[in-house]
């Protein structure tokens, strides 16, 4: 998995990656460089402050906080926690991926409706094709105003 992580500093953009179900809290992930170009190493299942982090002031943005995939016969079911500063229908989080870690999509999970009282959230997407080779895949979610810029999470494909 570590080479595979690695590669998705690139897709990322700087934006930390968590890596989730690894059974272990000990060891890192390297997330990318932070804006004042150092690199970030955030330990698995923690998350090191930084200005893409959930609650950033000003960033607006759809935050994937947490992810699971299930495997349902040849497909899998994914679901994603996100956090969003929904204020309405003018603006919400519409939208997750599932990626695989060269951006390819995956999965899309489309929110029909707004949850300004209901924060963070939790959804599904069940018959997710993740194909043999993939091991890690990335959750990112969509805001309706501000789009794909919040900070995403990293899951391992079970039984890979």
């Amino acid at each position: 998995m570590s080479a595979a992580l690695h590669r998705a500093i690139g897709f990322a953009g700087g934006l930390v990656l968590l890596a989730a179900g690894c059974g272990s809290t000990e060891g890192g992930v390297t997330a990318g460089p932070d804006r004042d170009g150092t690199a970030t190493t955030a330990p698995v299942g923690t998350v090191p402050a930084t200005s893409e982090q959930p609650g950033a002031a000003g960033a607006g943005c759809a935050d994937v906080v947490g992810a699971t995939i299930e495997v349902t016969g040849d497909t899998y079911a994914v679901s994603a926690t996100v956090a969003s500063a929904d204020t309405g229908w003018e603006k919400y989080a519409d939208a997750w991926e599932v990626r695989a870690l060269d951006g390819s999509v995956l999965g899309t999970r489309t929110l029909a409706h707004p949850h300004e009282t209901e924060q963070p959230f939790t959804r599904s997407l069940s018959g997710v094709a993740i194909p043999v080779g993939v091991q890690t895949v990335v959750i990112a979610a969509r805001d309706s105003v501000e789009g794909f810029c919040g900070t995403t999470f990293a899951v391992e494909v079970p039984g890979r």
